[in-house]
């Protein structure tokens, strides 16, 4: 990958990724932060990059690795600060979260992928194309197919709720 291109990507490719990265940090400054920090990573690996045929899933794998482990260093600084241990047990998701993750994990790979990608990560049918390598068509389909799947999901679990309340 030359400079030239290097550029062109990194200016297609950041604005999408901050995206992402805020929507799994929550903290739009840290999402900047650490997918500046994957691509001065990847300016030193670009030809390699090219090679790889995913330049932006490595960017993105890179700058999630950063995110996690800038919290796990943040959360072990605040501990020690603190002077107090861990939390022996930490609450887990609430019952509307665990169960939209449920129904999310019976659809198949691509179809979750498309969902997750348009209705979590806030992308454009367009952008989740050229992220997926799929013809926009067949996003479109993967989108209508998952929505459908997940209501059906989604409606027995709360028929299911009501039942036992």
């Amino acid at each position: 990958m030359t400079e030239e291109e290097f550029d062109a990507f990194y200016a297609t490719a950041f604005p999408r990724l901050t995206g992402q990265l805020y929507a799994f940090t929550g903290d739009r400054g840290e999402a900047q932060d650490v997918v500046q920090e994957a691509f001065v990573r990847a300016w030193d690996r670009r030809r390699e990059l090219l090679a790889d045929g995913a330049p932006e899933a490595w960017v993105r794998t890179v700058a999630m690795r950063l995110a996690a482990s800038r919290w796990r260093r943040a959360r072990r600084w605040l501990e020690l600060v603190r002077g107090t241990p861990p939390p022996e047990h930490m609450p887990g998701p609430g019952p509307e979260r665990a169960v939209l993750v449920a129904a999310l994990r019976t659809l198949p790979e691509a179809q979750r992928m498309a969902v997750v990608l348009h209705h979590l990560c806030d992308l454009t049918v367009e952008q989740v194309a050229s992220e997926t390598g799929a013809p926009v068509g067949t996003v479109k389909a993967r989108l209508s197919r998952g929505r459908a799947a997940l209501a059906r999901q989604l409606g027995e679990a709360e028929r299911e709720d009501d039942r036992v309340r």
